[in-house]
Order: C-alpha cells, then structure tokens, then sequence
C-alpha cells in the first residue's frame, strides 16, 4: 500500500535528520569544505606567486574593504587602506635605511602592539622574513633566539629594551635598533613605495615565511619554520571551518610572536576581511573591559587563559551596580587547550554559544578541529563524523608507547608501530610524504638533529614516514579525539602511569581549586616519580578544606594517582601562551630548601598535612617508606 505524502515527507525529513545527527555529515562537510578551500587557494597562490600575506593585505586595502576597519589597538583604529600605506612606510624605511634584502631574516622583539604588525607586514612588504623573538625571554634564552635567527639586524620594542641591554654584548655581531619615538616619526614621515612583485617572487609553499620559537620548555629554545602554506593553509581553514563574518570583531591578547595569534587570528582576520581588536597582554583585569570596548564578537584563548577568567571576580558597573559577566557581544571562544572541568562553567558565566577548540603546533604537519555548540564534543581537541573518517582517517594514527624509551613501541615480530584502539590514548602521529618530508613538515631552521627526531619512517609499513606530536591523544568511535597528555609528563609511580592531565582535570573539579599543575618528582628511596600538584586555591587551606580535597582526589582518582603531595602556589609558573610549566618545579621535587615561599603539604592519614624540613630530612634519610 502507497504511503501517503503526508506522512512520507515527514518521515524522510526525520530519517535524514537522524543520519546527519548520528553520522555528523554536515559538520563533515564544513569541515571538509575548509580544508579543501585552504588547499585550492593555497595552490592558486603558489602558481601566481601571491603567497606572500602582503598580497592579501593589498588587496583588501585596494578592494571594497579599503576603509572597513582592520586594526584596533589601545583606542585606535586603522583601516585596511591605513594599514597597508603604513606598512609601506616601515618597508620602504627598512629597505633604504638598513639595506635589508629579499630573503634576508629580520629579527623582531615586540609586544602586542600596531607596531608589531606594520614591522612584520613590512618586512613581507620587501620580500624579507621576520624571526619573532618571545618578548619575555632574557639572557642567555634571548641571545640564543637571536642568534640562531641568523638574523644581522634585531628590533627591538623600548618596552622591553632593558632585558636586550643585558645581552648586548653577547650579540656583538648583531645591529640592535630600539623603535623609539624618534625613529617612528622618521618611518611616518618616510613616502612609502610598493615594492615590485620579483622582489617577492621565487617562493614555494613550504618555503620560509617566518620563525617562530618553541616555548622551550625543557631546553632553549628551537626556531620552528613556518612555512607560506602553514599562513595561506591555517588562515582559510581556522576563518572557513569556524564561521567568521566580515562583521565580526575578533579579540586576542594572545602574543603576536606565537604562531596561534599570528596565524589562526591575525591573518585569519585577513583572509576574511574582518577586524582585530588586539590587547597588548593577557590581563583578567583588562580582557573583559577591552572586549566590551570593541564590541568583539569572537575571542582568542590559549591555555589557562580561560580558567584565570572564571577565578577572576565578577567585573562590576561602577554606575548600575550591574554585573557585567554577561554584558558582551561575543559569540564564539576560539582557540587551543580549554580543560574539559572549565569548558561547561566560562561557557555559562560568559553566556558564550559556541567553543571553537583546535589542536596543532607551530611545527605540526595537521590539526584537529571541534567547533562545539553543545556537550556531545565538550572537552574534545577533534571531532570527526563517518564522512571525515573515511577522508582522514589514514593521514594520522595514534599509536601504543614504549613508557620505558617514551617512543612509539614496536612489534618485536614485524618492528612496526601498533594503533591504539578507540578510547586508548596513543601517541599521536601525522602521516609525511616519505619522499618530500619538507611539504608538510619544514622542521627547525639549522637544526638536523632537533627536525630529524621528529620524524619516524617505517612505522606502518616498510618505507612511509609519520610526524611525531609528543603528544598522547585517545579516539573514541563518535569521532571525538581528547588530549591525554604530554609525553614526559605522564609519570610512573607503584608501577601504574599516571597522567598529570587526569590528575589535574579530577582537581580543578573542586570548587576552590583555581589552578592544578601535576607534576611528578623523583624522592630518595622510591622508584618511579610521586604525584605532587602545584595548586592555587580560592581560599586559605585550613584543615577541612585540606580534608576536603584529599576526600575528592580519592573519589575521582585511582589510588596510585592521588598526588602524595601539594605544594600551595600564589601563581603558576607558565609560558607566554599560559601553558602551565612543569620542569622547573618538578626539578625542586619537594625539597623545602629549594620551594621558596610556597607551603608544602602531604597525604598522611587520609589528609593533607604540612610538610617541613624535618619530614624532608625523614625522607632523605630512608626512615620514610610512602
């Protein structure tokens, strides 16, 4: 018997419904659509040799966004048109002035600023490539970066000029020109002249288009190449995929130096035509008065940024009394590393829609995406549906870890690397063209050995090569990828791997836990490393609280992973992208000699008590078996 229309329409519209809810085929498809736009135009540009981001900018600024706002900074703001004859200026000045040539590195030590952006766009402008130096680095770290730039000019902002004194003399073969006030007025006044195309001309995508410095987080700092494809590729997918507007203001205090706000916010911006509203650093007293002031519809976080939001206190009108939490424009949080105990709550307090969370490095050769509106992607670095996974799926591969060597481990029969299954976390690794490794992975500039060890060949079957991340990531089978943790974090302790990201989620789940950065630390007469958490609490540890804490570390923890010990911080240390730091304090374990003014506590009794000299010296001398 016939179904009647009525009822079959219906029926159709319901069954396809449910086929795109359960296979994710939309989000495939957006997702899919950006990586192929990025692809296509990435392609086109190589051909016409237009990869250079100052072609963007000059088109913008000569097209039908020539007087729509780009840039606003500290109360001002510059149009496409503004900006692109100011950084004619700064190349124009930087060419006659200092004879600087196509290809030659220059190397830039900036904060947040307008400044930042006219001297790296002019540096484009003439065909040069800048190494941007991490403006809160000092002796023998910043000579280091400057150095290995190769860089034989090096500008400087006077903000933080005192920090380039120290080691002037240690960079005795380098120009070092400080961006005063004067020299500003001799770029502004200068006439600025566009550059023919050859002097731009003769780059592939895999080419250098900057350098950018690993945060050196155990050693000094590497200088990752960042190539035209990682700027035209990063800008059109992260725009694309995440749904900016030509009317959207997008917001980031994030540093300029660090491929996250350069690539994913600044030029993203670019490539869709849009503004930034750029802060000069990460305050949680200037974030919210700054995204309020340029009516920003879209904000940066990297890292903790979020969680130090939430412990902030409610910002109040001074005038209505009224809470200003929810007074804001802002539609999306865009960025990398938002816990799964914060997501749900700064969505909430903030009344913010949609979580954009990527996943990537500056050197990586992929990422992942999870455009997120509600809990079934909560928490998730990636997601995939069906489609995605069929397209995707051979391109990276997490895989099981030798914990011993903390390499990937290897099938003593067949000497290749096992896939984990779904819901394990393995090591994440990105597939290379094994005979062109440079198209997807261009390594550290000068530095074999550093680029070398992140390529692993063999590793399916005889002859491929895989990118290794460092990093441990589980797949589940709804397509969702998790972070895990970093390699060399997760610690062994009563033969058991714990993992600092587990421990530090179950954590930052009490209510008074601000911030919880797990570590492990190595004690006399114990094999393995022992759980310690450098913790910021919301309010002063007195014995209930204490009590409280263990109770809920016990609850949510395996036994082996409750941290023996707490050391109470007034602040974390971090990296300017406010990744928590761990070598530092896991290297002055829990000796109270080497803790400086923080309190110290241990798991004794069910609780947290104090731990002092006389308790280390206990330790020391054997008379204490945890």
């Amino acid at each position: 018997m016939p179904i009647p229309l009525t009822l079959a329409a219906p029926a159709a519209v319901a069954t396809a419904a449910y086929l795109n809810a359960r296979l994710s085929f939309s989000y495939d498809v957006r997702l899919i659509g950006s990586v192929l736009k990025s692809q296509i135009t990435n392609a086109i540009r190589e051909k016409r040799e237009t990869l250079n981001m100052f072609y963007q900018l000059e088109n913008r600024a000569t097209g039908n966004r020539a007087n729509a706002t780009f840039i606003v900074f500290e109360g001002k703001s510059y149009t496409y048109r503004e900006t692109y004859d100011l950084v004619l200026k700064y190349g124009t000045w930087l060419k006659t002035q200092y004879g600087i040539k196509p290809k030659e590195i220059v190397a830039m030590d900036f904060m947040n600023s307008d400044r930042f952006v006219f001297l790296w766009f002019g540096i484009w402008a003439i065909g040069a490539k800048p190494a941007f130096i991490n403006y809160n680095l000092a002796g023998k770290s910043l000579s280091h970066c400057v150095k290995s730039s190769t860089a034989r000019l090096f500008f400087v902002d006077p903000e933080i000029q005192g920090s380039v004194e120290i080691v002037r003399a240690d960079l005795s073969g380098v120009q070092i020109e400080v961006l005063t006030p004067a020299l500003e007025i001799d770029i502004h006044s200068t006439i600025g002249i566009r550059e023919p195309n050859d002097c731009r001309d003769g780059d592939k995508a895999f080419n250098m288009a900057a350098l950018v410095f690993t945060s050196g987080t155990t050693g000094l700092p590497k200088p990752a190449i960042v190539s035209w494809a990682k700027f035209n590729v990063g800008s059109i997918i992260g725009s694309t995929w995440a749904g900016f507007e030509k009317s959207d203001v997008f917001y980031t205090c994030m540093p300029l130096y660090h491929s996250s706000a350069a690539i994913l916010g600044f030029t993203a911006t670019l490539s869709v035509g849009s503004a930034i509203a750029i802060g000069k650093k990460f305050s949680t007293k200037t974030f919210w008065p700054e995204v309020r002031a340029s009516n920003a519809t879209i904000i940066q976080y990297v890292g903790e940024l979020c969680r130090y939001l939430l412990a902030a206190p409610p910002q109040i009108d001074p005038v209505t009394g009224a809470n200003l939490d929810k007074a804001l424009s802002v539609r999306m949080a865009y960025g990398n590393g938002l816990r799964p105990d914060v997501w749900n709550k700064f969505k909430e307090r903030f009344n913010i829609s949609i979580i954009a969370e990527f996943y990537s490095a500056t050197e990586a050769a992929s990422a992942s995406w999870n455009y997120s509106k509600n809990d079934f992607s909560k928490g998730a670095i990636g997601r995939n549906g069906a489609l995605g996974y069929l397209l995707l799926r051979k391109s990276w591969a997490p895989v099981e870890l030798d914990w011993e060597t903390e390499t990937p481990f290897r099938d003593p029969k067949t000497g290749f690397c096992k896939r984990v299954q779904p819901g394990q976390p393995g090591e994440m690794l990105y597939k290379l063209n094994p005979n062109d490794i440079q198209k997807n992975f261009q390594g550290y500039f000068n530095n074999d050995k550093s680029t070398n060890s992140k390529i692993m060949r063999d590793v399916f079957v005889k002859g491929d090569a895989y990118f290794r991340t460092g990093d441990m990531i589980a797949w589940d089978n709804e397509g969702r990828t998790f972070f895990s943790d970093r390699i060399g974090d997760t610690f062994r302790w009563k033969s058991e791997n714990v993992s600092t990201n587990e421990v530090s989620e179950a954590l930052g789940n009490h209510p008074l836990v601000q911030e919880a950065n797990v570590y492990g630390i190595e004690l006399p007469h114990h094999d393995g490393r022992a759980g310690c958490v450098g913790i910021v609490l919301s309010s002063e540890p007195d014995e209930r609280l204490l009590a409280d804490i263990a109770n809920h570390a016990k609850k949510t923890l395996p036994r082996f992973a409750v941290p023996l010990f707490l050391r109470l911080c007034r602040e974390q240390p971090s990296t300017g992208t406010l990744k928590q730091q761990k070598h530092v304090v896991r290297s002055q374990g829990v000796d109270p000699a080497q803790t400086g003014d923080d309190e110290l506590f241990w798991l004794k009794n069910g609780t947290y008590v104090r731990f002092i000299k006389k308790d280390w010296e206990e330790l020391n001398g054997g008379m204490v078996k945890l």
